[in-house]
């Protein structure tokens, strides 16, 4: 999920959250929440867009998970599962997945959801017009995919239409991962004539999931309510209330403004005291995300392999996990979190290591730090304000390498959508599982020529191995070429990684059904909020 980090995180999560946390209170002041039964009231910002074929972060996929949806779902056990398809058969090559769409789908206009709904929603989002930057990566294995994309054809040659409620789809080669990938909201259903509506049609949404769009003003509130009409089991709450920077969500849940909130590195302490009143409400939760210092390889000094393990050398992530995160995040050495499938407790990494850093400076065509180009760091933020993860691993590299790192911030919006047309010699990021397979990582991360492959990183020897591994059908064989591209990747230093992050929200006694999956989104419609 570029859900970052990913979208979450669609820079680096964390700090998001962080700057989230410390912006003043907009004018108008955000409403009153509702308190009662069947109603949720939580803190949010507006989202950057709700078209789903568009949409590539955190933000905004937390409202589109719940006002769109497609063929297949997420599980609780992170397994394909069905939803808009009610089943599906894969022949014996492993190419060709014929869908069974359940017949009893509709908009939340009442429309009936048929396959050429499916079929139009892929096109779509595959039309150079609409300006996707995920559909390569999310629908790239279907056959025809590829000549859309480049304009080169109106539809995808490789879906077919056999009736109203049946869909034939044909991938390149056989990939265990490709169900997880439609779970993905570039694959998910919109209405045509939402869409040819006009304009941002997006922000008046005709969805098929179990919450409809009510309100929305920004900076203000936005509001979603049941979908009657949802063919699934309907939700609990009958709706979900969202204050827009509102002020700080810690302070919001105390006065009982907001029923949940995220907890930040400044209120650990407070949180997890025993004599007051928030452990009890405090819920720990592991999370699929990779924090990382991006590479550029493609501007010096980083086009040096051994400025790039240098400055990899010259951060004690051990040190600032305890210092800057109070433990709150687990120091990274390679990119697969715990708990993804081919996580390597083995991998080597590049450990804090001054003596290593400097001899590698020295074997660099640079021989001194003195001889290095002036570095700039690409972040994600408002008002110039740099998260302090980020200052401190800056003041790390000055202190034991004698070398000054800018910063320069680009709004979220912009840093989200156009990194690749604005990074300097480094950048700031962070990605989130948008399915719990090392594909999603590796691949679409450091692949050559991948759309999130911001430093431009390219190693032919790691292509072939992702290659292999992804259309190995033996599972332990293809976890092993992963590893084995994760390796070369980490010694070849195209990243610095940071952490592996965890999810810590505080929830109301009042709350029930409210969990955050390893991906970081919650899912409403098993919610319910008593009377209090």
């Amino acid at each position: 999920m570029k859900k970052i980090v990913s979208i979450i995180l669609s820079a680096v999560l964390l700090s998001s959250l962080l700057l989230a946390g410390c912006r003043p209170s907009p004018s108008p002041a955000p409403p009153v929440p509702v308190s009662g039964e069947g109603v949720l009231n939580l803190y949010g910002v507006d989202p950057l867009t709700l078209d789903p074929a568009v949409s590539g972060e955190m933000i905004s996929h937390e409202y589109i998970m719940q006002l769109f949806s497609g063929l297949v779902r997420l599980d609780d056990n992170l397994e394909p599962a069905p939803d808009i398809a009610q089943s599906w058969r894969v022949s014996e090559d492993g190419r060709t997945y014929i869908f069974y769409l359940r017949d009893d789908v509709r908009f939340h206009d009442g429309r009936q959801v048929k396959a050429d709904d499916v079929k139009y929603s892929w096109e779509r989002a595959c039309n150079p017009a609409t300006g996707s930057q995920t559909a390569a990566s999310y629908l790239g294995d279907i056959v025809g995919v590829r000549e859309v994309l480049a304009g080169e054809a109106a539809e995808i040659s490789g879906v077919r239409v056999i009736d109203d409620y049946t869909l034939e789809v044909t991938i390149d080669a056989p990939k265990s991962y490709f169900l997880a990938k439609m779970t993905y909201p570039t694959a998910f259903v919109v209405d045509s004539n939402n869409v040819a509506s006009g304009g941002e049609w997006w922000r008046h949404p005709n969805g098929t999931g179990p919450f409809r769009l009510k309100q929305w003003q920004e900076r203000n509130s936005l509001v979603l309510e049941r979908n009657e009409l949802y063919y699934d089991k309907p939700a609990e709450v009958n709706s979900v209330v969202f204050q827009l920077y509102g002020g700080v969500p810690m302070n919001l849940y105390e006065m009982g403004q907001i029923d949940v909130a995220g907890v930040s590195m400044y209120y650990i302490d407070k949180v997890t005291d025993e004599r007051g009143p928030f452990l009890q409400d405090l819920r720990i939760s592991p999370e699929l995300s990779f924090f990382y210092i991006g590479f550029n390889t493609a501007k010096p000094p980083f086009d040096d392999e051994n400025i790039r393990r240098a400055f990899s050398h010259a951060v004690n992530r051990d040190k600032l996990a305890s210092l800057v995160f109070r433990d709150m995040v687990q120091p990274a050495d390679g990119i697969l979190p715990p708990g993804m499938p081919g996580y390597n407790e083995d991998l080597v990494g590049l450990e804090y290591d001054m003596e290593q850093a400097r001899e590698l400076i020295s074997n660099s065509k640079y021989g001194d730090v003195s001889n290095l180009p002036p570095i700039t760091i690409t972040t994600s933020g408002r008002g110039g304000l740099v998260s302090s993860d980020l200052e401190a691993i800056i003041y790390e590299w000055q202190q034991n390498l004698g070398v000054d790192v800018k910063v320069r911030q680009l709004e979220p919006e912009r840093f989200l959508y156009h990194l690749d047309d604005e990074v300097d010699e480094m950048y700031s990021f962070g990605w989130i599982a948008d399915y719990p397979h090392p594909q999603d990582f590796l691949d679409i991360l450091f692949r050559s020529g991948a759309e999130n492959n911001h430093g431009g990183y390219s190693n032919p020897e790691v292509d072939a191995l992702l290659d292999r591994a992804n259309v190995e059908l033996d599972g332990d064989l293809s976890l092993a070429l992963y590893q084995q591209a994760e390796q070369m990747l980490v010694s070849d230093a195209t990243c610095l990684p940071l952490w592996f992050g965890q999810n810590y929200i505080l929830v109301k006694p009042y709350v029930s059904g409210y969990e955050l999956n390893p991906m970081g989104i919650a899912v409403f419609d098993s919610v319910s909020v008593e009377p209090h």
